[in-house]
């Protein structure tokens, strides 16, 4: 009886002395700009002859008004596009806050049924940003500013009776919506 009486004891202080050693450390994200910050992706398209895509600036028959010297053809052949979200706090009620931007840059010089070119004159660039709220289970609240279709270069003046303004294809606006995510990639 008293060997398991010391058996007893010498395992409950194993176990407690076992219980005083310190707890190993937990990694926290820093407060402000932690690891992932940045997250987004660059996009490169390429519309091919005959499928240009159309910012709305020109009218669809805007070889009308000139032929293949029409000075509207903004009508674009190549589009740079991208998100960025920044999330810029690692820890507490704010973490779930993100900012982000999403530019497209079109570039080319094509009239639909009169002209086909390979041409990157930039022609211009829509851009939109907001902020948002992550929600949990794959929803994020979102309200996003657009803004007007922003010419560049030469293409910034009025390009005659074809011309449509510079509203781009859906002129500016702001929302507010929920986006949900769904599924996980497996890479």
């Amino acid at each position: 009886m008293k060997r398991l009486l010391w058996l007893v004891l010498y395992m409950t202080l194993g176990i407690l002395a076992y219980a005083q050693e310190p707890a190993k450390p937990i990694t926290q994200e820093r407060m402000f700009f932690p690891h992932d910050t940045f997250w987004g992706y660059a996009q490169f398209d390429f519309a091919g002859p005959h499928n240009e895509i159309d910012p709305n600036i020109c009218r669809a028959d805007a070889g009308n008004f000139g032929g293949k010297n029409a000075p509207c053809s903004e009508f674009a052949r190549y589009m740079l596009s991208g998100v960025v979200e920044v999330r810029p706090f690692g820890r507490g009620i704010f973490r779930r806050f993100m900012i982000f931007g999403e530019p497209k840059m079109l570039f080319g010089k094509n009239i639909p049924q009169t002209l086909y070119t390979y041409s990157f004159d930039a022609i211009g660039i829509e851009r939109s940003w907001g902020v948002g709220i992550n929600l949990g289970k794959g929803f994020e609240f979102r309200a996003t500013q657009h803004f007007l279709f922003k010419r560049l270069g030469a293409r910034d003046t009025n390009l005659g009776e074809a011309d449509l303004g510079p509203n781009g294809p859906w002129g500016r606006y702001n929302v507010v919506g929920v986006r949900k995510y769904f599924g996980t990639r497996r890479w």
